[in-house]
């Protein structure tokens, strides 16, 4: 189970490089697959914010995974780890709409 570790080591270790250019991006990212980036007030602002989602989102991720080094091949183990990716992921999503909400042009909130 080592190399199924390993491997979502290197998936949470992409999601921290989408992170780290979010960083240093000039221009607003996006978060969501294919979705235009929203205008924004304060692109550094909000592409430093957006930056540590990702970042947040890898290093959840990965303690998520660390149960792999421990279980057995087609235990039934796993499912509390799909099931954390499944609620990261979607709480993921919910803050990343709050950030759109606060930086966005023309938000008054």
């Amino acid at each position: 189970m080592v190399t199924a570790f390993v491997i979502w080591s290197l998936v949470s270790v992409i999601f921290f490089g989408i992170g780290v250019s979010a960083w240093l991006s000039k221009k607003p990212v996006g978060f969501f697959t294919g979705a235009e980036p929203p205008e924004v007030m304060d692109i550094k602002k909000y592409n430093h914010t957006v930056a540590a989602l990702w970042s947040a989102y890898a290093v959840l991720i990965e303690i998520c995974g660390i149960p792999l080094l421990f279980l057995e091949q087609n235990s039934a183990g796993f499912l509390p780890v799909v099931l954390g990716v499944v609620v990261i992921t979607i709480a993921a999503c919910i803050v990343y709409l709050q950030i759109e909400k606060k930086y966005r042009k023309g938000s008054f909130d």
